[in-house]
């Protein structure tokens, strides 16, 4: 995803003068051609994200559309107070570049780890949040971002889920995408974590329990009516994000969902528990760890519906049920 971020922020450079990418003294491998080609509007700020927060505010209230860029948590809860006291405060056009979501920084640890970030930055006033699942939507957020006025935030996971994009679809921010239709569960996940939700599925459906799979590209806001459809018309609804399940992802649908007053037959948010992500390993390792790999979720899917289904059996009674 970050590669297809910076290509797409790099073929749009030239015809948007106004835009300045500010890195935190790293993505230079990755940034090369960008620096190259467009020296004026690059800043590498140094090991200094409040500043390069509180910078970026003061050039976008000149008129600039300032990217700042950098990994995990960096960006974001370790210079909170700039993004919320001057870009946010003043509605400042910064778009706020996360690279590495979730666990995607295994090896290094949980300093590197962003698993709270879609929570708190959801939480602030003004704030777009779009947390791409795969290359498309990755290409296609960051394209609607050059031309978006206001703060935003973009998570961009190691991984990615398949493209599954259509001839002819647009982007369109802050509506789910329906990657896959189905009946009897309704699997709701952001970031490339969508990946698993899609092998969840291919093992569920040899069960005979078909899932209908929403990719969330974008947090905040939220797609209410695909959520309310998708409660009233499939038997219940899991949620999945490498993230806290505090606030994140199952937080907004949970509630969404109550306010409207839609109640699935069931709702389960998978993400961490109020826990760090201690464990050092590959972001693979660490989803089966932390029970959020495609058998974490197929194990759940079947739980969830023997059990309110009165654990009749699933491959004859789950689908075409009334």
């Amino acid at each position: 995803m970050r590669d297809s971020f910076v290509s797409t922020l790099t073929e749009l450079a030239p015809r948007h003068p106004e835009l300045l990418l500010l890195t935190g003294d790293l993505g230079f491998g990755v940034l090369n051609e960008f620096v190259a080609r467009f020296p004026q509007q690059f800043l590498n700020v140094g090991v200094a994200e409040q500043n390069m927060s509180g910078l970026a505010a003061g050039l976008a209230l000149e008129g600039h559309t300032v990217f700042t860029y950098s990994i995990g948590n960096f960006p974001t809860l370790r210079c909170l107070e700039q993004i919320r006291n001057d870009i946010c405060y003043h509605g400042a056009n910064v778009k706020i570049v996360c690279i590495g979501g979730g666990m995607s920084y295994g090896p290094v640890g949980m300093s590197h780890h962003a698993t709270e970030d879609l929570a708190i930055l959801r939480s602030l006033p003004g704030m777009l949040v779009l947390s791409p699942c795969d290359l498309w939507e990755a290409t296609e957020a960051t394209r609607y971002l050059v031309t978006h006025r206001g703060p935003a935030y973009i998570r961009l996971d190691k991984s990615t889920a398949p493209t599954s994009a259509q001839p002819g679809e647009s982007f369109q921010p802050g509506a789910i995408r329906t990657v896959r239709d189905g009946s009897d569960v309704t699997l709701v996940a952001t970031g490339g974590i969508l990946a698993e939700a899609l092998l969840a599925s291919d093992a569920l459906a040899a069960h005979g329990v078909f899932c209908r799979v929403l990719s969330v590209h974008t947090i905040k806001p939220l797609d209410a009516e695909t959520l309310t459809v998708a409660a009233s018309e499939t038997g219940g609804i899991i949620s999945i994000e490498e993230h806290a399940v505090n606030g994140g992802l199952g937080g907004a649908i949970a509630e969404t969902l109550m306010e409207i007053g839609a109640f699935p037959g069931f709702f389960v948010r998978m993400g961490l528990r109020d826990t760090f992500s201690s464990v050092v390993g590959t972001q693979q390792y660490l989803r089966k760890v932390y029970g959020l790999d495609a058998a974490a979720i197929t194990r759940t899917a079947l739980a969830k519906l023997a059990a309110r289904y009165e654990d009749r059996s699933l491959t004859v009674e789950v689908t075409g049920r009334q």
